[in-house]
């Protein structure tokens, strides 16, 4: 095993053994560890919480001069094991076979977690950053969507980032844009009725159905046009819910719904649209509730920032290849960071066909690649006293 692959894999293989699933989303003891190596390495290290169970860390190194707070985040928590027959090896054991290192985790996301551990650890032994602060963030909640993960330690003003760096499963590669979301919930209500004599009553059913035609159509046509590069903007209805009997004329229903936005989108403009339709469908006002439930802006990082810069740079130095910018169908903790102005970007080892998938794995080869991406781009941006 080349030199710098054996304490990734140590990490990784401490980090798998430790159970971090949500549910429940318990992080305690994984970030007690992560506590535990940061502090020793000489990080001023915090741990901190909204809610108990749910832990976060925060490990910050200064330079001697003012300079840019360069903060890493890696999230902590991963999908449960789901069905144990599909596992080929214990999840909670990594198994390192064939270049790749398998268990829950592996790949989302605990493969970058231990590339940023050892950096930390490897920016201490190099003296630590000349200028600005190097922040490592290792957070739960993600899994979750929740808002005690990266949400709380932003809110808290743990970290105010002039760049983040996201770990992520891009095989060394970059995403610097990535959609907003808002979901929104749509409750119809009508009159209970024997179904043999449905006239006696009023279908809270096929009064959604009319809205969610009307809504249909409407985006059908508006959003179109609603695109940028690969990005386009999307509508969807993901849970539909009514009635409680067969025989029984229904007389409540729900939908919720989720929309990508571009990130020249906003999310209160996407909910107002939202509502406008509806409002316009033609069912009575009292008959029917349009209720936003959450959202967050889409960013886009420019690619001549400082940070996107540094990491073309360090890619293509270590491979000596150009970077590539990937398309993000989901989204990152740093969706909390939209509205800030600062660079947003995900890059980490591993393929995210792999996430969330029995017997994920992360290749060893780009962990190493990657931990040496980002110490050059530490370089870059912070300096450090023994580079």
């Amino acid at each position: 095993m080349p030199a710098l692959a054996k304490p990734l894999v140590g990490i990784l293989s401490d980090l798998v053994a430790i159970p971090s699933p949500y549910p429940p989303g318990e992080s305690v003891d994984i970030c007690a560890y992560a506590a535990r190596r940061l502090r020793k390495a000489g990080y001023k290290v915090e741990v901190v919480r909204k809610v108990k169970g749910v832990d976060n860390v925060v490990a910050r190194l200064k330079g001697s001069t003012k300079g840019p707070s360069t903060v890493f985040n890696a999230h902590v928590d991963t999908v449960g094991v789901g069905e144990r027959g599909n596992w080929k090896t214990d999840p909670f054991k990594a198994v390192h076979k064939g270049g790749l290192v398998y268990g829950l985790g592996a790949g989302n996301c605990k493969g970058s977690m231990a590339v940023q551990l050892w950096l930390a650890e490897e920016i201490a032994r190099c003296g630590g950053p000349v200028q600005g602060e190097v922040v490592f963030t290792f957070v739960a909640d993600e899994e979750n969507l929740g808002p005690n993960g990266m949400e709380f330690l932003r809110a808290a003003r743990k970290v105010k980032p002039d760049v983040l760096i996201l770990g992520a499963q891009t095989e060394n590669q970059l995403i610097v844009a990535e959609r907003g979301v808002m979901w929104a919930r749509i409750t119809t209500s009508g009159k209970a009725a024997h179904a043999g004599n449905p006239a006696a009553g009023d279908n809270a059913i096929l009064r959604m159905m009319r809205l969610v035609g009307a809504l249909q159509a409407f985006y059908d046509r508006a959003l179109r046009k609603r695109t940028s590069g690969a990005m386009k903007s999307t509508v969807n209805v993901g849970m539909f819910h009514g009635g409680h009997n067969t025989n029984v004329v229904p007389s409540a229903c729900t939908v919720e719904i989720d929309r990508r936005l571009l990130p020249t989108e906003r999310v209160k403009t996407a909910f107002a649209e939202l509502k406008k339709v509806a409002d316009s469908a033609g069912e009575p006002r009292a008959s029917y509730k349009v209720e936003f439930l959450t959202g967050t802006n889409g960013f886009f990082a420019p690619e001549n920032g400082a940070g996107v810069g540094a990491l073309e740079a360090a890619i293509r130095s270590r491979t000596g290849r150009k970077a590539r910018f990937l398309n993000a169908t989901g989204v990152s903790d740093g969706r909390y960071f939209a509205d800030d102005g600062i660079e947003i970007i995900n890059f980490g080892p591993g393929s995210g066909v792999q996430g969330h998938a029995a017997n994920e794995s992360v290749p060893v080869a780009q962990m190493e690649d990657a931990a040496h991406i980002l110490l050059d781009v530490v370089g870059q941006l912070n300096g450090l006293r023994r580079s």
